[in-house]
């Protein structure tokens, strides 16, 4: 039993050694013009999506979902966001070329709830081209707009119509 539990800890340490000496030595892939691998591409997603998960706390979004806090949040989202994320009813540009790739919000929606929404737009992601807009746009700014993303499949008309003739 000695022995094996001597073979599993000895076999763990080089699995993770060879990772760092692959990595240090420049065969990991960094170019982005190619699309990641299957792998890195599942690990990299999950990983976002566990530490959004773990550092938003969940709390009730302050501003409420009525219409005139939708369009000024669509207002914010058309503005500060379309140009990467897509604009409502515009041919989108998927972003082909961009790893890891852009979510085309209006036409994919977001699985995150409101706080990881505001968390996101406040803090940024690391390493993937969302920058943290905390510095420059208040919370209030911040809520009203992860409203609108929040409901961007299924907004009422009325908001759609008053978004779109803002453009």
């Amino acid at each position: 039993m000695r022995n094996f539990l001597l073979g599993v800890v000895t076999g763990a340490v080089l699995f993770v050694l060879g990772v760092i000496l692959y990595l240090r030595l420049g065969f990991g892939e960094v170019r982005g013009d190619l699309a990641p691998s299957w792998i890195e591409s599942n690990l990299m997603t999950a990983a976002v999506h566990a530490s959004v998960r773990r550092e938003a706390p969940e709390v009730a979004n302050p501003i409420e979902a009525r219409e005139e806090n939708l369009i000024a949040g669509g207002k914010l989202y058309i503005s500060n966001c379309s140009g990467c994320h897509g604009a409502p009813n515009k041919a989108e540009d998927d972003g082909d070329t961009l790893f890891p790739r852009i979510p085309q919000l209006p036409k994919v929606g977001t699985s995150y709830t409101e706080s990881q929404i505001f968390w996101i737009a406040k803090h940024g992601i690391r390493r993937s081209g969302m920058f943290a807009n905390g510095k420059w746009s208040p919370d209030k700014d911040l809520w009203a707009m992860a409203a609108y993303v929040k409901r961007i499949r299924n907004l009422p008309p009325a908001v759609q119509s008053a978004v779109e003739s803002k453009k």
